[in-house]
């Protein structure tokens, strides 16, 4: 007889469930490509002027932003795909070219031109309140977290699936976290430094290349070019 593990046994179920698996999937892709880590050094030169408060509250804008606009996309996305006569799979092979290269730029420790561009974070900080442009958009809900949600969006049936409840929610999760991060995001870079801070986007960078593949393979599948498993 065989002893198993009651404890592994249930959490292996619950790792195959479903909802478990994509819940897992949504947030992942969400919150490696807003990635509130990667934006602290440009959050802080923004803000260097700035008081406790006007930080937090500038952080506080940035994540809702990020929140609407993702959210807006989201529940848009079925018509979107509608109106433009796009297909799920030429969405998933776009997205994950997007995904790719903004993986590959997070790999050398650097944001992607799609985030940040040249230029932004002088004209922010000369803006009095940059909490929507450039912060909530485009260094938050950027091209590729648009690009993500999208493609998630296009697997969900009706509006009303559960799937659809797990890409809202990890969507406002992900702009929960962006918001404790970048209002904290002076004790952050001190706890973590900037080695720390660079490891950490190089390993959600590795993960987003995989996670790009992925869409690549999927969008191959849906179109009959690779077969089944």
């Amino acid at each position: 007889m065989i002893w198993t593990n009651p404890a592994e046994t249930a959490f292996s179920a619950l790792s195959q469930a479903p909802i478990v698996r994509f819940s897992l999937l949504a947030l992942s892709s969400i919150f490696f490509l807003v990635d509130p880590f990667a934006a602290i050094p440009s959050f802080l030169a923004i803000t260097e002027s700035a008081d406790p408060l006007r930080r937090k509250r500038m952080a506080r804008k940035g994540a809702l932003t990020c929140f609407i606009v993702l959210t807006t996309f989201a529940v848009a996305g079925q018509l979107i795909f509608k109106m433009f006569g796009i297909t799920l799979p030429a969405f998933e092979i776009a997205g994950g070219l997007i995904l790719l290269l903004i993986g590959l730029d997070m790999l050398e420790a650097r944001r992607s031109p799609t985030q940040e561009t040249h230029g932004d974070k002088e004209e922010a900080t000369a803006k009095e309140d940059a909490g929507i442009v450039p912060l909530g958009i485009p260094m938050l809900a950027g091209p590729g977290a648009i690009s993500s949600v999208m493609v998630l969006v296009g697997q969900v049936p009706t509006l009303w699936h559960w799937q659809m409840g797990a890409i809202l929610g990890s969507i406002a999760l992900t702009a929960l976290v962006s918001y404790w991060v970048l209002a904290a995001a002076g004790r952050v870079r001190q706890v973590m430094g900037e080695t720390g801070i660079r490891i950490l986007v190089r390993i959600m960078g590795l993960l987003l290349v995989a996670l790009a593949m992925q869409y690549f393979v999927n969008g191959l599948t849906d179109l009959g070019v690779v077969p089944r498993q």
